[in-house]
């Protein structure tokens, strides 16, 4: 590497322009990816939602909790992983959760986990920590706008069951 280089380098490092170009550029990567992965950009039901979140979490043979971050529009700014948890329990708390959403900026968030079982039915743990989780998104100014829970080729949107 010539020295000009690497002078330019150092200078740009120490000025933390190279940490702001990753930043950049892992911002574009989210914004492809979701693209990529969901091209309608609208989330406009829950089918939309289990549809984008079992991209990602669809077939693990563990429990994983996902959130999904919207803007104002409804549109996917951000798919975070919250907790991976065992076979059967993932430990989900509502201060993780949504410092996530808070750090995208998020309007709202839809939460979403799966059910290595197969079995979307909703536990009476999974209800708990959705009222948990719609409780601090009220204080917080950020609407849980559902919950679902993934299955075997099937899904449960708690909103859809009235279960929150």
């Amino acid at each position: 590497m010539s020295e000009a280089i690497v002078g330019t380098a150092r200078k740009n490092d120490e000025k933390g322009l190279a940490a702001k170009r990753v930043q950049v550029l892992s911002l574009r990567m989210v914004k492809e990816s979701l693209t990529i992965f969901f091209p309608n950009r609208v989330i406009r039901s829950p089918k939309d939602a289990a549809d984008l979140f079992r991209k990602f979490i669809g077939d693990l043979d563990r429990e994983q909790f996902c959130i999904l971050c919207l803007n104002t529009k409804n549109e996917p700014t951000a798919l975070h992983t919250v907790s991976i948890g065992t076979l059967n329990a993932s430990l989900v708390h509502p201060r993780e959760t949504f410092k996530l959403a808070i750090l995208a900026n998020a309007a709202s968030i839809i939460a979403c986990h799966n059910h290595p079982s197969g079995q979307p039915d909703p536990s009476p743990e999974d209800v708990e920590l959705t009222e948990r989780l719609r409780d601090s998104g009220t204080l917080l100014g950020i609407e849980l706008l559902d919950h679902l829970v993934l299955g075997d080729g099937n899904f449960v949107s708690m909103k859809e069951r009235g279960l929150m």
